[in-house]
C-alpha cells in the first residue's frame, strides 16, 4: 500500500521533492497557498533565469553559510545532474559568460516551470491551491485556514524563507513552529542593499553608476564582483556575498565596515609604481594610468584627506584597502533571500524534524544562506532530490 506525502509549499525545494518521489512508493499531494505553484521561482526568472552556477563543485559548496550543512544534498544532486535532469525534461541550457547557467535563449521561465509541473502529473502528483497552512491540532494532524484537516504518512515544510511576500513567502509559518517548541532563528535581509551615508555631492554625481571589477571584505572574507553606488547605499553581487559577515556585525557592533579593492589584480607595491610612473596630476593618473572609473576616484577623495589623496604612498592604501560604514541593511520585504529560519540543530542530516514523528523540512526555510547566481536556487533543487532519494529508500520494499 503507497504510503502519504504531503508537501507544504508548491515552490522550487517542494517541486523537486515531488518530481524526484517514487509514484509506485507515495501518493503526493501539494498544499500550496497561492493561486499556482512556483511564484517564487518565476520571479527570479525575471531578467534572465539563472538556474545554477557552473563551478566545480568544491568551489560551489564554500558559497553557502554554513557550507557543511547542505554538502551532502548538493553532493548528491549537483550542478551537472540538475542540469541534466533538466535536458531530459526538455529544458536545454548553457552556461553563460558569468559561469552561470541559463535555459537556452528563447525559453521563458513560465516554459521551465511548466516542464517541472508536466514532469509531476506524470508522476500523479496532486496540488490544491490556496491552502495557507496555520499549524496541527491536537491529534497533530495539519490544519489550513481553509477548514481543510490533513493526516499523512510523512509531512515535508517547504514554505520559504521571509522575502518576497508576494509570492507567499513571508515566514508566518514561524510562530506556527516556535509554539511547537521548534527554535527559530529571527529572519534578517541576505542579499540585500546596505545603507551607507554617502557625501550628498558624490551621491548626487554618481548615484546609479557601477563600481565594476572591485573586491569587497568584510569578517575576514572577500568577494570580486561590481556593485551599484545607490541613494540607500550598495547593492550588487560582490556585497550580497558578504550578508552573513555584515549581518553579524551589524548585529554586534551596530555598524559594520567594509573594505574596497579597487584594483583587485594589482598589489600596493604595484599601484604604488603607476602613481610614481608619471608626473601628470594626481587625478590624471589615477585616470589614465592606474584606470580607475571616475566614479572610483571622486569616491577616494571623500573617504581621505587632501594630503593623503596627494601622497602616492597613503593614496596606493587608501586604493587597495578603502573602508565605508555600513548603518544596516535593506528591510527584508526588499530583500532577495533572507537568513533565518528554522535553526540547524533542529533537523537531522536527512533534514527530519527532532521532535516531530516523520515530518521534514526544506529549502529557504532552514537557517542557511547563498549569494545569487544560481546557488539559491540549487541548494532548493538539492535538497528536493536528497530528500526524495532517502524517502525512496526508506519505503523501497526489500529483496
Amino acid at each position: 500500500m503507497k504510503k502519504s506525502v504531503a508537501i507544504i509549499g508548491g515552490g522550487s525545494a517542494g517541486l523537486l521533492l515531488a518530481a524526484f518521489l517514487d509514484p509506485s512508493l507515495f501518493e503526493v499531494c501539494i498544499y500550496e497557498r497561492k493561486k499556482a505553484p512556483g511564484r517564487k521561482l518565476l520571479v527570479a526568472g525575471k531578467g534572465g533565469f539563472n538556474l545554477t552556477h557552473s563551478e566545480p563543485m568544491a568551489d560551489f559548496v564554500q558559497r553557502y553559510h554554513p557550507a557543511d550543512f547542505l554538502k551532502p544534498a548538493l553532493r548528491f544532486f549537483d550542478n551537472t545532474a540538475l542540469r541534466n535532469w533538466l535536458n531530459d525534461l526538455g529544458i536545454p541550457t548553457f552556461i553563460g559568460s558569468s559561469k552561470r547557467v541559463y535555459p537556452i535563449k528563447g525559453i521563458k521561465p513560465m516554459e521551465v516551470l511548466q516542464k517541472i509541473l508536466d514532469c509531476l502529473k506524470s508522476n500523479q502528483v496532486s496540488t490544491v491551491y490556496e491552502q495557507l497552512w496555520t499549524g496541527w491540532n491536537e491529534k497533530q494532524q495539519l490544519t489550513f485556514a481553509s477548514g481543510l484537516v490533513v493526516q499523512a504518512d510523512y509531512v515535508v515544510f517547504a514554505m520559504g524563507g521571509g522575502s518576497w511576500k508576494v509570492t507567499g513567502s513571508d515566514g508566518i509559518w514561524a510562530d506556527c513552529f516556535k509554539e511547537s517548541g521548534i527554535s527559530i532563528v529571527p529572519f534578517r535581509a541576505a542579499n540585500c542593499a546596505f545603507n551607507i551615508d554617502w557625501d550628498a555631492d558624490f551621491i548626487l554625481q554618481y548615484g546609479g553608476i557601477p563600481l565594476k571589477n572591485i573586491s569587497i571584505s568584510c569578517g575576514g572574507k572577500s568577494r570580486k564582483g561590481e556593485v551599484v553606488v545607490t541613494d540607500f547605499g550598495l547593492e550588487g553581487n560582490a556585497i550580497y556575498a558578504l550578508s552573513h559577515e555584515i549581518q553579524s556585525a551589524l548585529a554586534k557592533g551596530g555598524t559594520a565596515t567594509i573594505t574596497i579593492d579597487l584594483k583587485p589584480p594589482f598589489s600596493e607595491e604595484e599601484i604604488l609604481k603607476k602613481l610614481n610612473s608619471s608626473h601628470k596630476n594626481i587625478t590624471k593618473i589615477l585616470l589614465d594610468v592606474v584606470k580607475l572609473s571616475k566614479a572610483q576616484v571622486q569616491l577616494i577623495k571623500t573617504r581621505v584627506s587632501k594630503e593623503e589623496y596627494l601622497n602616492k604612498s597613503s593614496l596606493s592604501k587608501a586604493i587597495k584597502s578603502l573602508e565605508l560604514t555600513v548603518n544596516k541593511a535593506s528591510t527584508i520585504d526588499e530583500a532577495i533571500s533572507t537568513m533565518g529560519g528554522v535553526a540547524l540543530d533542529q533537523v537531522d542530516a536527512n533534514f527530519k524534524l527532532k521532535g516531530l514523528s516523520s515530518q521534514y523540512c526544506i529549502g529557504e526555510m532552514l537557517d542557511w544562506n547563498a549569494p545569487t547566481g544560481g546557488y539559491l536556487l540549487q541548494a532548493c533543487f538539492s535538497m528536493g532530490a536528497f530528500l526524495a532519494h532517502h524517502l525512496n529508500a526508506i519505503e523501497k520494499p526489500s529483496n
